[in-house]
């Protein structure tokens, strides 16, 4: 489930199948699915072309809107396949082996939107990373470096039982932003450590559904939608929500709050109607935050790795050492098809050759 705040619900993600909910702090993914838009020329000579009304120009400027959004959707796709190519060739994400040699801190960094991409900010990737720091004797500690407005609330939910559950002393230090999804998983930490202007908190829940039947009705577009049942594509963007599916998807948002409010009240030792009021999907400064127990000190990355350090009996800092989740770069991608490649061609040779 998604996190809290700043956007599978980002707490403010929701389980509608077309576009998980996300926690408030990340950026919401559109809801529609996308209609390609053929650009074609006129048949008539420039002479011949009827002058447009004042109209023109914003037809044109919606025609720009959808190509963009065309692009982008285009780009995302690429991407999917890049990813599915690189699995494949055994280029899964998985996090860098890194070995302490003296008793050390380990920082690891949760930068970026809460959601399943293999990084330290998806239940994968954190989980490799806290099961490294767990077996390596030399860890004695795990500071959590978080600058994220939240995003998925099931990777959120999934990151949040693998901090509670790690043995080690455990240590938030906040960045710029540690909100919503983020900020849950934060929740679980021993202690949480926050500078007087971070934005911290934002717990709630958001789901958006965008209607786009205005749009494609301007442009002349008819979009039919085969289902198997009413409100099958309640979220495709071709319809309002009917007042039933509304009400539908206002209950699955109100029963993740719910669990979002339950997991912070149980990580930071509050009671369920303490945390209830401070539920407004609004951040907090760290100023505030410290004030009203969302965060317990107030100080920066050097804080955390001295109060881990103590709680894991020493007496002063210890050295530190960064746990990172590298996925497989592009350059490495490339190498592979380069080397597939050749490969084929070689046994193309050779066949040929044979005959």
């Amino acid at each position: 489930m998604t996190d809290t705040n700043a956007s599978n619900s980002s707490y403010d993600e929701a389980y509608a199948q077309p576009t998980p909910i996300q926690q408030h702090g990340s950026a919401p993914s559109a809801l529609g699915q996308s209609v390609p838009v053929a650009l074609s020329a006129s048949p008539y000579p420039p002479a011949a072309v009827k002058r447009s009304s004042g109209k023109g120009w914003i037809v044109a400027l919606i025609a720009v809107i959808l190509l963009f959004i065309a692009i982008m959707t285009g780009i995302f796709s690429c991407s999917s396949q890049v990813n599915a190519i690189a699995s494949s060739s055994g280029l899964t994400s998985e996090s860098t082996q890194m070995h302490a040699t003296t008793d050390s801190i380990a920082i690891i960094e949760l930068s970026g939107t809460i959601q399943y991409d293999g990084t330290s900010c998806s239940p994968e990737g954190l989980k490799s990373l806290l099961d490294q720091a767990e077996e390596d004797p030399r860890i004695k500690g795990v500071v959590l470096r978080v600058n994220s407005g939240g995003g998925v609330a099931t990777a959120g939910e999934e990151m949040t039982g693998y901090v509670r559950e790690f043995s080690k002393p455990i240590v938030v230090s906040s960045a710029s932003t540690n909100a919503s999804a983020a900020y849950e998983i934060s929740s679980q930490a021993d202690l949480i450590f926050t500078e007087k202007t971070s934005m911290l908190g934002s717990i709630g829940v958001a789901m958006q559904v965008t209607d786009l039947s205005g749009l494609y009705d301007m442009l002349g577009i008819k979009v039919t939608d085969i289902v198997s049942s009413e409100s099958k594509d309640s979220t495709y963007g071709n319809r309002a929500l009917t007042e039933e599916e509304r009400a539908w998807y206002q209950h699955m948002v109100d029963q993740i709050c719910e669990e979002f409010i339950n997991t912070v009240a149980d990580g930071r030792d509050m009671t369920y109607e303490e945390v209830k009021e401070l539920a407004n999907g609004l951040p907090f400064t760290g100023i505030d935050a410290v004030e009203n127990r969302l965060a317990d000190r107030i100080g920066g990355l050097e804080e955390a790795v001295e109060a881990a350090s103590k709680m894991a009996g020493y007496s002063t800092s210890l050295s530190t050492i960064d746990l990172t989740a590298s996925p497989s770069s592009m350059m490495d991608l490339l190498d592979i098809l380069g080397a597939q490649a050749k490969q084929a061609s070689s046994e193309s040779s050779a066949i040929a050759k044979a005959q």
